[in-house]
C-alpha cells in the first residue's frame, strides 16, 4: 500500500504542480504590455495569458491530491511526526497560500485592462512572487528526496 500511496503522491505532484510552476512562469511575460513603440498585434499574447491563467486556476484544483496522498503517505510510512516531514507541510502550505492570495489574483489583476505603467509594474511583482511560489516547491521536492534525518534507511 505504501508503495502505490507513494507513487499516487508523485504522479499528482508531477502532473498537478509541474504545470501550474510552468504555466504561472510563462504568464507575466505574456500578460506585461508591449514595450513603447514595438509594432504587431498583441492580442496573440493576451489570449496566451488567459489560457496560461486558465490551466494554474485548473491545476490548482487538481493539486488538492497532492497533499492528500502525501498526508496518506506519511501515515502509512509512520513518518508525520518527521522534521523533514513537517517542513515540507509548512512549505506546502505557505506554497499554496501564496498561489490563491497572490498568484492567482496577480493573474486576474492582469488580465483586466488597467494602465499600462500599472499592468508593467504588477507583471513584475508577479514574476517575483511566481519565483518564491516555484522555489518553495523545489525546496519541498528536495526534502522529499533528501528527508534529513530521516530513519526509514532511503
Amino acid at each position: 500500500m505504501t508503495k502505490l500511496l507513494l507513487s499516487l503522491h508523485v504522479l499528482a505532484s508531477i502532473l498537478a504542480v509541474g504545470p501550474i510552476t510552468v504555466a504561472a512562469s510563462m504568464f507575466p511575460r505574456y500578460a506585461k504590455p508591449p514595450a513603447p513603440g514595438s509594432e504587431g498585434p498583441h492580442d496573440h499574447d493576451a489570449r496566451t495569458a488567459a489560457f496560461l491563467h486558465k490551466i494554474c486556476r485548473a491545476y490548482a484544483l487538481v493539486g488538492i491530491a497532492v497533499p492528500v496522498l502525501g498526508f496518506a503517505t506519511g501515515a502509512q510510512m509512520g513518518v508525520l511526526g518527521d522534521a523533514w516531514l513537517l517542513a515540507s507541510i509548512v512549505l506546502t502550505a505557505v506554497a499554496a497560500a501564496l498561489l490563491m492570495a497572490m498568484v492567482l489574483p496577480g493573474q486576474r489583476e492582469l488580465l483586466m485592462d488597467a494602465p499600462v505603467a500599472e499592468r508593467r509594474s504588477a507583471a513584475t511583482r508577479l514574476a517575483m512572487t511566481t519565483g518564491i511560489f516555484n522555489l518553495l516547491w523545489a525546496t519541498v521536492v528536495v526534502l522529499m528526496i533528501v528527508r534529513p534525518g530521516s530513519t526509514t534507511g532511503a
